[in-house]
């Protein structure tokens, strides 16, 4: 309003302003107009966009995992006894079959001895029993059944040439009656060696063997027994891997079923994760995944190995299994990682960044399009893969459109928007910095190179003032 006076006072030097009517009311006229012009103008809001592209998007689930050896062995002595020495310490690469400890075994020595002399004998009564006793045996009754059948032969001739000479009258009654007792003795004789030599032919052999054969089976069980009883005194490493645990030393007590020594297989690890039933959907056995160890910028590639068929009662949740092949060093058992898991994965989709979809109050999704009129457009959309960073649109939005991304949440639908440039980033800044900082110290170097120049000082002179006075002045 003092603008305006001025510039009246200028128009009207001779006139008194607070007794004239004519300023007043243009000053009036003036400040209403502006007044209705402020009123009309529409607030504008910053907003930053970007296009919807066209893409691959994959749905990554991640989860908190710990990390386990493929393979572990806990390994425990099966006997109870003294450990004598240890071949390996903490921390030593072993291979599968090497010698780990030993204990003592003095009496196992001497027992396994005993068994192995036994054996020998079992072994020898064996042989013998099989190769010379039967085959003797069947010969002898073949002989004694031979002797006794000519034998009763013999006695049978006797027996009819005194029968003939009994009936001529030439012979007694009492000596036909004596041979005839002498040849049923001899026919008896016969029978019963013919029999022991069927015997002998039909079972006697078999039985003689397989009593032989029980006495060496018994006497090789024995030493195998107490050869196993033996060799469980040294303790060998069933898998390749690293010692990662050996609890006791040399000389102390070694406790059947408690553990001696633990073997870790490292060269190959899994990381066991637990996730929900909507994140499990869609996984199958060989997706690809990476495992994240806190502090360390690189991920480790791996695999999905495994997706348990069954829920865990105590949680609901599925129990899944990413196997790193070449794990680095960095990766232990035993630590708490991260791990991401490609779910599914769509090639060639409408994509836009996670922060450009907001929803209504009845859970309906939707995007802010920048429209050529400055104007932000509502649109409803359908979602599809919602990966890290990006969502895929399956419809409402084509690609090419430009979407909201920054200053949309809570915006109405057609609000006029003003697109401003991203931020840059810290190193930008920094560089940018860097730049300005450059082009300032040459900037100064020109500046005070012409300030040492000399040139007049025309500062000092002051303009003339060819303003006239006004008529209340001259008055």
């Amino acid at each position: 309003m003092t603008l305006r006076l001025d510039w009246l006072r200028r128009i009207y030097p001779r006139t008194k302003l607070f007794f004239s009517p004519l300023p007043f009311a243009i000053a009036l006229f003036i400040s209403v107009g502006c007044s209705k012009k402020e009123a009309e103008v529409v607030p504008e809001v910053s907003v930053q966009v970007t296009p919807a592209k066209t893409g691959d998007v994959s749905r990554i689930v991640t989860a908190e995992a710990v990390v386990f050896p493929l393979q572990q062995a806990i390994i425990s002595p099966k006997i109870t006894s003294t450990i004598k020495s240890f071949a390996v310490q903490r921390g030593a690469r072993v291979r599968r079959g090497q010698l780990l400890a030993v204990l003592e075994n003095a009496d196992l020595s001497a027992a396994a001895a005993q068994s192995k002399g036994e054996y020998e004998q079992a072994e020898g009564a064996y042989v013998t029993s099989t190769a010379s006793s039967i085959p003797e045996q069947i010969q002898k009754a073949e002989l004694d059944a031979a002797s006794s059948k000519a034998a009763a032969d013999a006695q049978k001739k006797i027996v009819d040439s005194r029968k003939e000479l009994f009936q001529q009258g030439a012979l007694p009654r009492r000596e036909l009656d004596a041979a005839e007792v002498a040849l049923a003795q001899v026919e008896s004789q016969y029978q019963q060696a013919q029999k022991v030599l069927d015997d002998l032919r039909r079972s006697g052999k078999e039985q003689a063997v397989k009593s032989a054969g029980g006495q060496f089976n018994a006497a090789k069980g024995k030493l195998l027994a107490s050869e196993a009883a033996l060799s469980y005194s040294y303790v060998k490493s069933p898998i390749n891997g690293v010692v990662t645990d050996r609890p006791l030393y040399a000389g102390e007590l070694a406790t059947a079923n408690q553990p001696l020594l633990t073997v870790m297989d490292n060269t190959s690890l899994i990381a066991k994760a637990h996730i929900s039933q909507a994140q499990a959907a869609g996984l199958k056995k060989g997706a690809e995944a990476e495992i994240k160890i806190a502090g360390d910028d690189d991920s480790v590639p791996a695999k999905l190995s495994l997706v348990s068929p069954a829920l865990d009662p105590g949680s609901t949740t599925i129990e899944v299994w990413v196997q790193a092949a070449k794990p680095p060093d960095s990766l232990r058992p035993g630590m708490t990682v991260q791990v991401s898991i490609t779910a599914a994965t769509v090639k060639d989709a409408v994509i836009v960044p996670n922060n450009s979809i907001f929803q209504t109050n009845d859970g309906a999704n939707y995007v802010l399009v920048a429209g050529s009129d400055n104007v932000a457009h509502q649109k409803t959309v359908q979602l599809g893969i919602r990966g890290v960073t990006e969502t895929q649109i399956t419809s409402g939005v084509n690609a090419g459109e430009t979407v909201v991304t920054s200053g949309g949440y809570g915006l109405p639908d057609k609000t006029k928007i003003k697109i401003e440039a991203p931020e840059k980033s810290e190193e930008a800044d920094k560089s940018g910095d860097k730049a300005d900082d450059k082009a300032g110290d040459k900037a100064d170097q020109k500046t005070t190179g012409s300030s040492d120049r000399k040139s007049p000082d025309k500062s000092s002179k002051k303009p003339a003032d060819k303003s006239s006075p006004s008529g209340s002045e001259k008055e």
